[in-house]
Formats: C-alpha cells, structure tokens, sequence
C-alpha cells in the first residue's frame, strides 16, 4: 500500500484554521493589472476562505488537515 501524499502545490497555496475553514489568496491579482480598475483591485487584497463546495477536494488535497 502506498503511502498518502499531500499535493506540494495545495500545502504551498492554502492555510488551515483553526475553525476547520480553510484560508486561500485571491485570483486575478497577479498580472495585466493596467485594465483592471482601481476598486477591483482593492477587492482583491487580503485573503478569503474556500468555499464549502470545494472542501471535499482540499480534504483530498490536504489528507494529513484533518478536514
């Protein structure tokens, strides 16, 4: 039996909380920023928690989250 591995690029993109949520940065922030309005930008700081739809697959991202 092989052994479970958490994917490298899950454990380098998100965070578990303490609550059981998990943290995760916003898209769209990285380049082509000069078409994207100033507000737009500004929504897009900070971080945000996944959504509960796509916690079935961090929980299979991140087997050792305990999710």
């Amino acid at each position: 039996m092989p052994k479970m591995k958490t994917k490298s690029s899950a454990k380098k993109r998100f965070r578990v909380r303490p609550g059981g949520t998990v943290k995760r940065g916003q898209a769209f922030k990285r380049h082509i920023l000069t078409k994207k309005s100033t507000k737009n930008k500004r929504h897009l700081r900070g971080a945000t928690n996944v959504h509960d739809t796509n916690m079935g697959h961090m929980a299979q991202m991140l087997p050792f989250a305990g999710l």
